[in-house]
């Protein structure tokens, strides 16, 4: 699970110094906006509208951006309509990556997802060559200030949590995908507030990226792949250490 805790760190950061708050939002809108579609417009009787409901509000959207997206998925509202796409490949080094797309024109989002793994070295895949390298879980952040580590390795066992993680400034929470909505809620009942909160894909197992080239290549893909408005989330299967990660900075 490192490579997986370690690439979630890099992204929390990149994304607090980026200031990307306003393509996250976009892409939790698309969430919502097709979670309610499929499912109905009631996060109580619609699982998957229901965790892109809570990982919206982790993000602290307004809920009034929240409550527009569900009636453009129910219809009540005009708005585009999106296909989801799953593209499988490698990059740099062998780095198994999966991307999650939601598109409206998907001829744009496969050209230019091809583009950023050829231009880094890597090559576009056919469906299910890296899926099986993953498993689907929950993944819930908590900041580890004020939090006593015993007491919340108890709280998220109990309410359904597989693992708890720990990293520098954060713990992360790791549930299979049925008990993730229960451990969310469970956490907060208990006072204790959710950095990030999202149905992810946990790489089984990891690669160590050791030279410096490779590893810039590979960040700048997989920087490239989520900066692009028609990618959802991205996924790799890599580690990398804390001295060749202050190289990159």
């Amino acid at each position: 699970m490192s490579g997986h805790s370690k690439w979630s760190t890099i992204k929390r950061k990149k994304g607090a110094n980026d200031a990307k708050r306003g393509k996250i939002f976009t892409k939790l809108i698309k969430e919502i906006t097709i979670a309610a579609r499929m499912g109905g417009g009631d996060p109580d009787g619609n699982p998957r509208l229901r965790t892109a409901v809570i990982a919206a509000k982790s993000e602290n959207m307004p809920k009034d951006n929240i409550a527009r997206a569900i009636k453009k998925g129910t219809g009540d509202l005009d708005g585009a309509v999106y296909e989801e796409i799953l593209y499988e490949g490698y990059g740099p080094g062998g780095i198994a990556v999966l991307v999650e797309t939601m598109t409206d024109n998907k001829n744009r989002t496969v050209a230019d997802v091809r583009h950023f793994f050829a231009k880094s070295g890597g090559n576009l895949g056919e469906s299910g060559c890296v899926a099986w390298m993953f498993d689907k879980k929950g993944s819930i952040t908590v900041d580890r200030e004020g939090v006593d580590e015993d007491e919340l390795m108890d709280l998220a066992i109990e309410a359904g949590a597989e693992d708890v993680i720990e990293d520098e400034t954060t713990f992360q929470i790791l549930t299979e995908p049925d008990d993730f909505s229960e451990v969310v809620e469970n956490l907060e009942k208990s006072g204790i507030k959710c950095l990030e909160a999202s149905i992810t894909m946990i790489p089984k197992n990891t690669v160590e990226v050791e030279a410096e080239k490779t590893a810039r290549s590979l960040m700048k893909l997989l920087d490239n792949l989520e900066d692009n408005d028609d990618v959802q989330k991205v996924h790799a299967n890599f580690d990398i250490s804390d001295e060749l990660m202050e190289t990159l900075s």
